[in-house]
């Protein structure tokens, strides 16, 4: 199987990505093209065609976001679990440390909120802060997201761009399109605030997809507070329900941890608050 990173080849830019990386505004992030290798990725394309009937997805339909995930390994195609098990890997942890100067990071077996993602038309993500910690390791703090971009021949027009946010909410302060094989890396501090959060208009044929692993440290007494959206400039009475909505993923947080449960129990919990986005 051919190599998924080429570590001779970016562990070479590391000086200088880890400096780009560090003072990126509005919070240290970078944007990496033709991150992993071409073929293999387009394996994890052609499999992700074919998980849509798989066991196991999370509908996260609720007032602020609107997609599918599916987070467990056993059910992963191989081409997409061996992708994964690469970014989990001793190896890859080290570059990653490098790469943002955070020591000790670890990875999640369980892949608690991430592996791969979907959402199709209409589909959205308001923006936010991710959750803080790891609901089931509760001195892990979660400091790393990174998302590869699965999406050939992705139309701009469509939307689904991320969005990085400055810690006010007052400006937009960088705009990626989630196109195939880019990778965007970024700390989620409590102020990281991230989204896509107008409603898609890509085709009901095609999907934002994604492939999104967090990381983690150790801490003593970690800052703990579940995901935290937040209403833009110009959103007006949307901001009562971001708030209403806030609230029941923070309950939703808090049983998940002490339960023991995983997100497949969001899709009814959530349900109630969900809503249909009006087109902009």
């Amino acid at each position: 199987m051919p190599q998924i990173f080429d570590y001779e080849t970016w562990n070479s830019r590391l000086t200088e990505l880890s400096g780009e990386y560090q003072l990126a505004k509005p919070y240290p992030h970078i944007v990496l093209e033709n991150f992993l290798n071409e073929e293999i990725l387009d394996k994890c394309v052609n499999e992700f065609n074919e998980l849509n009937n798989t066991d196991g997805w999370i509908n996260y339909i609720h007032y602020n976001e609107k997609k599918r995930g599916l987070n467990k390994l056993d059910v992963l195609p191989a081409a997409i679990k061996q992708t994964i098990e690469e970014l989990n890997s001793p190896r890859f942890l080290l570059f990653l440390s490098t790469l943002t100067g955070i020591k000790d990071l670890q990875k999640d077996d369980h892949l608690e909120g991430g592996g791969v993602h979907q959402s199709g038309r209409g589909g959205f993500l308001n923006i936010h802060a991710d959750f803080t910690v790891h609901p089931h390791h509760h001195h892990w703090q979660r400091r790393i997201n990174v998302l590869v971009y699965l999406n050939k021949n992705w139309q701009d027009e469509w939307g689904g761009k991320l969005e990085l946010w400055d810690k006010q909410i007052k400006t937009c302060e960088k705009k990626v399109s989630p196109v195939f094989n880019r990778c965007v890396i970024f700390n989620t501090d409590a102020d990281s605030f991230h989204g896509h959060p107008e409603p898609m208009t890509c085709p009901e044929d095609q999907f934002r997809r994604s492939i999104a692993l967090y990381y983690y440290t150790v801490e003593n007494n970690p800052f703990r507070r579940a995901t935290f959206y937040k209403s833009r400039p110009g959103d007006g009475n949307k901001k009562i329900m971001v708030q209403i909505d806030n609230t029941m993923v923070s309950v939703y947080t808090k049983l998940k941890g002490w339960l023991g449960s995983n997100d497949k129990i969001i899709s009814n919990f959530l349900k109630l608050f969900s809503r249909k986005k009006t087109k902009h």
